[in-house]
């Protein structure tokens, strides 16, 4: 199989060749392998490839043979480095499958590597020490996004059809806007984050994945969803297969249309523009909407510092287990400047101030779900600017307390967090700027607790009424 071929399909489409013995296992893997190869020097998105595994790869599901990627955080796999794109956890071999990786096994994927993630996952741009910087194939001066900015810029260029992806902030949905991909963030509680953790940063981390097909992330969502023993809870499973929804008509929903970003930031003229193109198509559709003020249920200073409060206690928690394990320094000869100062803070975080965080994460929960009694789908920029170029990002970081970087984080991306704290399911869907950047947008799409089906229906529509497929980035496998 050559790799002009091989690009031009999903992983749905490549196990529906292998299933048909039109090509073998073997030579879409050495496709894919040589797609990597072509294009991750350009962009950075891959730290690690393995020869091929000696698991036995099952068929008979819609993705068996199909090429994957994991990413560096939140899975392990026996046998297999698991940095977390940290020189603090660098050389660490994972002794055991998690949960995950085993569905991921089950489902016939074939995993060729690892990607790249910011350090600790604890940024919105891909730029560690460790590895260097994630280039974004529509513009390599550009930011892929984070943390899963490697599996974002990895599928954008055609190395892989869909990656393993994690979302605790935006961390799934800002890598797919900035790389023109779909994804999709689940309910908390859809995917096991098992068996090490009960629950990743207190319910806010979701396991995911992004592609260039909805088909694709319904398919990958459909294998992995559903408990493990031990959960402390899980989502309750669809009436039927999310594959299935993505060709069904959703129906006339009603949208609220946010455009404005919690928190005042400003939104760039490009993403205003394509938000009101999204509204129109929408219209267009017979969906039926209505620009709308959404409350948090605390004002933004509350929200970001039980954001900050929440997020740096678990961060310190694991710097410290990864310390005592590695034998390694907490100090700058081991994490970055923006990581250590997060680090100091939440080991400042007191019992009481951690219960009050999640009080808030309450009140979040309790105000978005009212909101979604009243209307089926609400609609957001997924961020307010454009890929910012290498570099730009963490200007000044050295002078940022850990409440001050979360501030930033959540400033540079105010749109995403809420979901993640409410624990609803949210997706980016692509859409082309008209701003002469030729640089892909995101919009963002929120449903009720549970509510994946419905995304995936209105998901599927979108993609057949504006397909964003067909055009690719500068960085583009087939081409070279």
């Amino acid at each position: 199989m050559k790799v002009s071929e091989y690009v031009r399909h999903d992983a749905v489409g490549l196990a529906e060749l292998m299933a048909k013995g039109e090509v073998t296992a073997a030579e879409v893997e050495a496709a894919a392998r040589e797609a990597v190869r072509r294009v991750d020097p350009r962009i950075n998105a891959v730290v690690e490839t393995w020869p091929a595994d000696d698991h036995p790869v099952p068929g008979g599901t819609p993705l068996a043979g199909a090429p994957f990627l994991i990413k560096d955080f939140g899975i392990a796999m026996a046998g297999r480095r698991t940095e977390l794109g940290s020189r603090i956890a660098a050389g660490h071999v994972a002794r055991s499958d998690s949960f995950l990786m085993r569905r991921f096994r089950r489902a016939g994927l074939v995993t060729l590597g690892r990607t790249a993630t910011p350090e600790l996952a604890y940024s919105i741009t891909t730029e560690p020490v460790l590895y260097g910087p994630t280039r974004n194939p529509w513009d390599p001066r550009r930011s892929a996004g984070g943390s899963s900015g490697g599996s974002g810029a990895a599928v954008a260029a055609g190395a892989v059809p869909l990656a393993h992806a994690t979302d605790a902030a935006g961390s799934l949905r800002i890598p797919a806007a900035y790389n023109g991909l779909f994804g999709l963030k689940p309910t908390r509680g859809r995917v096991s984050m098992g068996p090490a953790l009960d629950e990743g940063f207190n319910g806010l981390a979701v396991q995911g994945s992004v592609s260039r097909t909805v088909r694709d992330s319904a398919a990958l969502l459909d294998l992995i969803r559903g408990p493990e023993p031990g959960d402390p809870y899980f989502a309750e499973q669809p009436s039927r297969p999310y594959a299935e929804e993505v060709t069904r008509p959703p129906g006339s929903l009603r949208i609220g249309v946010l455009a404005r970003a919690w928190g005042g930031r400003r939104t760039a003229a490009p993403v205003a523009d394509a938000l009101e193109r999204t509204v129109r198509l929408l219209e267009s559709l017979g969906h039926r909407t209505e620009e709308v003020t959404v409350g948090l249920g605390a004002d933004w200073e509350e929200f970001v510092l039980a954001n900050a409060r929440l997020s740096t206690a678990n961060l310190a928690a694991s710097v410290d287990d990864l310390a005592a394990a590695l034998g390694r320094p907490v100090d700058s000869s081991s994490l970055e400047p923006a990581t250590l100062a997060a680090h100091r803070y939440g080991q400042r975080v007191s019992g009481p101030e951690f219960v009050a965080a999640l009080t808030i994460r309450n009140r979040v929960a309790r105000s978005l779900a009212g909101y979604f009694a009243a209307h089926d789908v609400l609609l957001t920029p997924t961020l307010p600017q454009l890929p910012p170029l290498l570099g730009t990002y963490g200007e000044g970081e050295e002078a940022l307390d850990g409440l001050g970087w979360i501030d930033r984080l959540n400033d540079r991306s105010p749109f995403t967090m809420a979901f993640n704290v409410a624990g609803t399911p949210a997706m980016s869907v692509p859409v082309t700027a008209d701003s002469g950047t030729g640089l892909p947008v995101g919009m963002q799409f929120a449903a009720g607790y549970g509510r994946e089906d419905l995304l995936f229906r209105l998901a599927g529509q979108l993609e057949q009424a504006q397909p964003w497929s067909g055009r690719t980035p500068a960085v583009w496998a087939g081409r070279a």
